[in-house]
């Protein structure tokens, strides 16, 4: 009896260990998860700030660098081959006019310069069906005016589209005083404008007064109050499109249908 007493004692001694074992290798097994699944979520982070910060960070904190332009050969991509004629872009002959109100500093004016702009130059404007026009609404704030100034003492050298585009490429925060002579020297470089010097002294022509006053007089005798807002005009009428959301492609591309 005694002998039996002790082999059963002995086995489960045995089982109890092989348990123990087997509990702290499955404890192993989980720290090892942990730590894998830990390393994979530090590597996540890592790379997601690496791309916040390639991607220019949060529109306060993005572009406003003069000694950073970027997006010059992508702007010149888009425009090469239309035609321009200081505010204008496209063959003055076309059918039907679009014409855009908008702010250098608007951040909404951005996104559709880089969403919606492209298409509708290479879809409207490159096939001769409409010239793109633009004027200023300005209602953003008091660096609004010299940015917009610049614009349009680039279009005496038949770069204003240039200029505004690479702007908006390198928008800074709204109101965040990037409108330097500096940052608005290195737009006029990178768009390619010929003769920076006249441009320099352009831009502070008081002409750019009246022209400024005039296209938000426009804009507000349509009811506009945000920018962008578009007019489409043609043989059959003018549509207007603005309000609270930014117009999109199918919007301009069924007003100028309904205008043709």
């Amino acid at each position: 009896m005694e002998g039996r007493k002790q082999e059963r004692q002995r086995l489960r001694a045995q089982r109890q260990a092989a348990e123990s074992q087997e509990s702290n290798s499955l404890a192993r097994k989980r720290r090892l998860q942990y730590l894998i699944i830990a390393g994979f979520t530090a590597v996540a982070v890592i790379v997601a700030l690496i791309v916040i910060s390639q991607s220019g960070g949060s529109d306060d904190g993005g572009g406003g660098t003069p000694s950073n332009i970027a997006g010059a050969q992508q702007v010149n991509a888009e425009l090469g081959g239309v035609s321009q004629s200081g505010a204008v872009m496209g063959d003055s002959n076309a059918p039907v006019t679009v014409t855009e109100y908008g702010d250098p500093q608007c951040s909404s004016c951005k996104f559709f310069s880089e969403k919606v702009a492209p298409d509708l130059i290479s879809t409207q404007v490159k096939p001769g069906n409409v010239k793109y026009e633009f004027q200023p609404f300005l209602i953003i704030g008091p660096d609004s005016k010299p940015a917009m100034k610049a614009v349009l003492a680039a279009g005496e050298q038949n770069r204003f589209w240039n200029y505004l585009q690479l702007f908006y490429l390198n928008q800074g925060g709204e109101n965040s005083g990037y409108v330097t002579d500096d940052f608005l020297t290195s737009i006029a470089r990178g768009a390619g404008v010929p003769d920076v010097d006249k441009w320099n002294t352009d831009r502070d022509d008081s002409k750019w007064d009246s022209v400024i006053q005039q296209g938000s007089s426009q804009a507000q005798s349509f009811g506009f109050t945000g920018t962008p807002s578009i007019v489409v005009q043609g043989p059959k009428g003018q549509k207007a499109i603005g309000g609270s959301t930014i117009p999109t492609l199918e919007e301009i591309q069924s007003a100028i249908q309904q205008v043709s």
